[in-house]
């Protein structure tokens, strides 16, 4: 497991954001243990398949300082940690219902001192207030997905896409939009990342 993989994608970063990213190599594994939020198998390609991909919605999407983004599903923190270590000045909310999932990402968040994040046991239909942004890793179908999120969005908008989903998914998702009904936009990962794993991911972006 190398984080030096987020840097040659993102070469931006500060040697905070670096620290943050190379502690996610001990503080997963350890916590994997305990609580099963990650598959074993996936483990070695933690920062491939796990960060580097969460962080496929920073090449579309850069979040200002002061908007709220709201992950829904987390898990154990996917997209959630990575975007919030990448936008420190973005205020981050990720919820999951099962709660087990979030001790760990309260966990991970606290050990890389992220001030920017807060982890809640609740389903998404369920968070309080208004967001940017919604964000999300192949939790269901989007014609699933859309309706626990719908309204949950700021009307106001300064970023380069007005307010939304950015949905991260995987493989032919063809029918998949067809079903939702919704307008999207997709954006192709390996237009971004060269590596195989990548190939079919996207990140899909709809409209709030």
């Amino acid at each position: 497991m190398d984080s030096g993989l987020i840097l040659k994608y993102f070469p931006e970063i500060t040697a905070k954001q670096q620290e943050q990213y190379a502690q996610l190599a001990e503080l997963y594994p350890y916590w994997n243990q305990q609580i099963n939020v990650i598959s074993r198998k996936d483990m070695d390609s933690l920062y491939e398949r796990h960060v580097l991909h969460s962080l496929g919605i920073a090449k579309v999407m850069g979040f200002l300082p002061g908007e709220e983004v709201l992950d829904v599903g987390t898990g154990g923190g996917f997209p959630g940690v990575p975007l919030a270590v990448m936008f420190p000045e973005t205020s981050f909310h990720l919820v999951d219902s099962i709660g087990k999932k979030i001790k760990v990402v309260q966990e991970v968040a606290q050990a890389i001192s992220l001030q920017n994040l807060k982890a809640s046991h609740m389903r998404a239909e369920q968070v309080p207030g208004k967001f940017n942004f919604v964000v999300s890793r192949a939790v269901t179908q989007l014609k699933d997905f859309y309706p626990w999120v719908k309204g949950k969005f700021e009307k106001r908008s300064g970023n380069q896409l007005p307010n939304g989903i950015l949905y991260l998914k995987g493989g032919d998702l063809e029918q998949e939009i067809a079903e939702s009904g919704l307008a999207v936009q997709q954006y192709f990962l390996k237009n971004y990342f060269e590596e195989e794993f990548f190939e079919t991911k996207q990140v899909i972006y709809v409209k709030g």
